[in-house]
């Protein structure tokens, strides 16, 4: 598992969505879908971390595998249709805390790689905007934490399956 984020949390949703000030960690997905060399970053709408790029993704609901989720987030998020490859990636975990130390937030994200197989991407309620980014094109983005790491394990994830 790669090393926790500690970021400034900005405004957030909710109280009573269960996601602020948690209990205990939240279980999310993400998904690095790529094509023709290129993976699709959307950016977040919502709080915390507005504006920043990342791949889409959200929670798990009760009773959904890990894989699953992926893909149905990522449809709902910007419509794509993707193919997962192999087994989740390495998990992020993402914590924020408040000015007084207290656990603003605690998601594990669980990251997955696919390819695209239809579908342009739009934004959606919860992307401000989506594209098509090459990995060295990332480093120039805002992103989420931990997120070219997870890109470049999806890359190779991909780039393995194509040549297997």
């Amino acid at each position: 598992m790669s090393a926790g984020a500690d970021l400034p949390a900005g405004a957030d949703l909710p109280a009573d969505d269960g996601r602020l000030f948690p209990g205990r960690p939240l279980i999310g997905v993400s998904i690095a879908v790529i094509r023709d060399g290129r993976v699709l970053l959307a950016q977040r709408a919502a709080e915390p971390m507005r504006g920043v790029w990342t791949l889409p993704g959200g929670l798990v609901e009760a009773g959904e595998r890990l894989a699953e989720a992926a893909l149905r987030e990522l449809e709902e998020e910007v419509g794509v249709h993707a193919e997962v490859v192999g087994p989740s990636l390495t998990p992020t975990e993402i914590m924020m805390r408040d000015a007084d130390g207290r656990l603003r937030h605690h998601y594990v994200i669980h990251p997955h790689a696919a390819l695209w197989r239809a579908v342009e991407p739009a934004p959606g309620p919860e992307a401000l905007a989506v594209r098509w980014a090459r990995l060295d094109e990332v480093a120039d983005l805002a992103t989420t934490p931990g997120l070219i790491d997870t890109l470049r394990e999806a890359f190779l994830r991909v780039s393995g399956e194509k040549t297997a």
